[in-house]
């Protein structure tokens, strides 16, 4: 079953790099990242392994604009909203595992 779309930030351990994406199956989505499935893609190479924040939208075509305000917004905005609902920084995976 489809959940409609989210939208998502993967970081590192290190908190130092950012990755904002859009999909329709988070879950799914966050494990592909945790694997290291794709050797090619920026997520592999940096290391993002860590869901800091998502949220939820009816379909993914009302989650891409989302996506592109965030990634269009500078790195401190990006911190607030992180820091706004996740302060610790925790891995969500367990989270979203639940559902």
């Amino acid at each position: 079953m489809k959940m409609g779309g989210a939208v998502y930030i993967m970081t590192n351990k290190n908190n130092t790099t950012l990755y904002i994406g859009v999909t329709e199956e988070l879950i799914k989505r966050v494990y592909e990242h945790k694997s290291r499935i794709d050797s090619t893609s920026f997520t592999y190479k940096y290391n993002l392994d860590k869901l800091v924040y998502y949220e939820f939208f009816h379909s993914v075509e009302e989650a891409i604009p989302r996506e592109k305000q965030l990634k269009a917004g500078n790195r401190e905005k990006k911190l607030k909203l992180i820091n706004s609902i996740n302060p610790g920084w925790k891995d969500l995976w367990e989270e979203i595992q639940n559902w």
